[in-house]
């Protein structure tokens, strides 16, 4: 009888054996498997929390926002005479208001031209100089004055066009007004007469203040053409007469250079549409807030609703949430609770809770409304109630006012002082210019530097009395594009020893105007031998005895102290002890600063998250070692194998040779 091999000999499947031999071999991958798969879970289920708590987040932000209250609604009687645009310091009241006139641009038009390309004059470079400002007295017909006067504006830059043979057409100097940004605009319009093509130029501003004056100088066909002095040489005529909007708000007279009419309400802006009388009421937005409010506890529900789904226990199904027992999940949930269970500190008055306003907590731990008591308590303790939701702060010095705070400013009455008050840098010279006039020459400019911005600022040519130097400066440096983009501005004065002031509209050590040579007629001609001015001064002060940061007339809480990111504005006043300011946050703001920590990138969820990836990432790493040693143990399964069935075929060999050996014994014997 032969000895059986294992392999095929043997009709044994030894792929199959293997196969089974590694099934049992691969049982730790599989419980690295549903480790993952747990993990992933978590992950998602990380994922769901944190878009909910994002979506209660952004129910809450709006209500955290102090201005949210502050807004008022509009109401014109006849929207067709005007609408109203509201801010934070608007207040409410009912109005009259009756519009008399409507504000409106100068629109001029020159002498009619045959032809709009052909060339005028001998394109000899010639600049076309732009000034607006108020025609008074004289009389006006067919659109030319008579025995008037031209006051320039000082706060309207003055605009200049260059023109010469590229562009001396009336279609070319139209393209190079547009293109100057002069402050006017010109269009060409025909009229179908002989000489049909007319330069039409209309100021870019409406009011009273933005009429035109214009001059040239070099060709004499250009300033033929354009030179216009309601006081003088008029080669336009006017077709349309700048004007002020005309009002009256409660039977008080207003003026106004624009349709859009500031200042005759506090913090209200009136667009004027037509000529008429309406009424118009400024009111406290209470549905809007009504609607806010309802947001706000819907968008707990709905978190309230996720966090169940997550880490609740289904009884019926006995199968408990993703995150059940999850210690970030059930902290959120206590955190957000606890905050909303507690009254705001520092309120005072009747509006203190969210109960007080009609809002309870309910056994499944969801909010509900009493939507009866919220309206009582918007039409009674309107002004209350943004405290209960806002980070509100209020100062007991009129002089001093609340501006911002941030998430790391905490709750408290803290006492001011105010060690220094902000100033305004300036400049003031030491020439007397009432004694005569001063010449600016052609082709002036001079090196201003403003708020620390410096620029080349060019200067009209011409012979000027201290008051009309004065607005020249003014009008020229704010029409600068650079202190344009910097927001910066300043006024310029003759003071009464007839010397020149400049100062800077900023305050705070940032705020300097300096002057220095550039071109033509040099700055010593304005202001003698002064041309470095004083700087600003920040304003200085401690909140809550330690102190804080001044940057203009701002003064921001101390870094690490309790007043951390609380920003007040200090408008004047005297030095020393400046009362208190009291800070409180509402329920929106505290709810808003929690969720900052728990949904931000180094919050709470994150943090959890973070620790999951790292172990998916180990698990990742647990697998490439464990299927390397798999790989071995499969090669080793079959190298031996192979080896058992080697023998196996050389004993099978070795038992034939013998069963022929004793088969020719026995053959033999016979």
């Amino acid at each position: 009888m032969s000895i059986q091999s294992t392999g095929l000999g043997a009709n044994l499947d030894v792929n199959g054996l293997i196969t089974k031999l590694m099934q049992v071999e691969s049982q730790p991958l599989t419980t690295l498997a549903k480790k993952e798969a747990s993990f992933q879970a978590k992950l998602s289920a990380y994922g769901t929390l944190n878009s909910a708590l994002s979506v209660f987040q952004s129910n809450v932000t709006g209500l955290s926002n102090l201005g949210t209250f502050q807004s008022l609604t509009a109401t014109a009687g006849d929207s067709s005479i005007l609408s109203a645009t509201t801010t934070s310091v608007s207040t409410q009241g009912n109005y009259n208001v009756n519009v008399t006139k409507l504000a409106q641009a100068q629109t001029i038009s020159s002498a009619g031209q045959v032809s709009s390309t052909a060339s005028i004059g001998s394109g000899t470079s010639t600049t076309i100089t732009f000034e607006f400002g108020t025609i008074t007295g004289g009389t006006s017909a067919n659109g030319v004055y008579t025995g008037s006067t031209f006051t320039q504006d000082a706060t309207q830059s003055i605009g200049t066009v260059t023109i010469d043979g590229a562009n001396n057409s009336l279609q070319g100097i139209r393209d190079a007004i547009n293109a100057a940004k002069v402050g006017a605009t010109a269009a060409i319009v025909g009229d179908g007469s002989a000489t049909p093509y007319h330069l039409v130029l209309t100021s870019a501003k409406t009011g009273a203040t933005s009429s035109l004056k214009i001059s040239a100088t070099g060709d004499a066909a250009i300033q033929s053409l354009v030179n216009y002095d309601p006081a003088g040489t008029q080669n336009f005529t006017e077709t349309t007469t700048a004007q002020n909007a005309a009002l009256t708000v409660n039977g008080i007279a207003i003026s106004s250079t624009s349709n859009a009419v500031t200042g005759a309400i506090q913090g209200t802006t009136l667009n004027l549409s037509k000529v008429g009388t309406t009424s118009l009421a400024l009111s406290a937005n209470t549905s809007g807030i009504q609607s806010a409010i309802n947001g706000f506890v819907k968008g707990y529900n709905d978190f309230q609703a996720t966090l169940k789904t997550l880490t609740g226990y289904d009884a019926s199904t006995k199968k408990g949430g993703i995150l059940i027992g999850d210690s970030t999940a059930r902290n959120v949930q206590s955190q957000i609770r606890s905050t909303l269970s507690t009254a705001v500190n520092g309120l005072g008055g009747n509006i203190t809770s969210l109960a007080s306003i009609g809002i309870n907590f309910q056994k499944d731990g969801t909010l509900s409304v009493d939507s009866t008591k919220l309206s009582a308590a918007l039409s009674t303790n309107y002004n209350e109630i943004s405290g209960l939701f806002a980070s509100v702060g209020k100062a007991t010095d009129s002089l001093v006012s609340y501006s911002s705070s941030t998430s790391a400013t905490k709750q408290g009455a803290y006492g001011l002082e105010i060690t220094a008050i902000a100033t305004q840098g300036g400049l003031q010279g030491d020439l007397d210019l009432s004694t005569g006039n001063t010449t600016i020459a052609a082709n002036t400019a001079i090196n201003v530097t403003l708020d620390g911005k410096t620029s080349l600022v060019s200067l009209a040519a011409g012979t000027y009395t201290a008051s009309s130097l004065a607005t020249l400066l003014q009008t020229s440096i704010n029409g600068n594009s650079t202190f344009k983009d910097n927001g910066s501005t300043v006024t310029a004065t003759i003071n009464s020893g007839g010397k020149l002031q400049l100062q800077s509209t900023k305050y705070g050590s940032a705020s300097n105007v300096n002057l220095a040579n550039g071109t033509g007629t040099g700055a010593a001609s304005f202001t003698g031998t002064v041309l470095n001015g004083t700087a600003g001064v920040d304003v200085a002060g401690k909140l809550n005895g330690i102190t804080a940061a001044g940057s203009g007339q701002f003064l921001t809480g101390a870094t690490g102290s309790d007043t951390e990111g609380l920003k007040i504005l200090v408008s004047g006043g005297s030095l020393g002890a400046r009362g208190t300011v009291n800070f409180s946050r509402g329920y929106a703001s505290q709810v808003s600063s929690l969720l900052s920590t728990v949904v931000g990138t180094s919050g709470s969820i994150s943090s959890a998250t973070d620790g999951i990836n790292r172990s998916i990432k180990d698990i990742g790493k647990q697998r490439d070692i464990l299927n390397s040693r798999l790989f071995d143990t499969e090669a080793r399964y079959r190298a031996q194998f192979t080896a058992l069935d080697s023998i196996v075929s050389s004993l099978n060999n070795t038992s034939s040779f013998l069963s022929q050996q004793l088969a020719a014994l026995t053959s033999s014997t016979k």
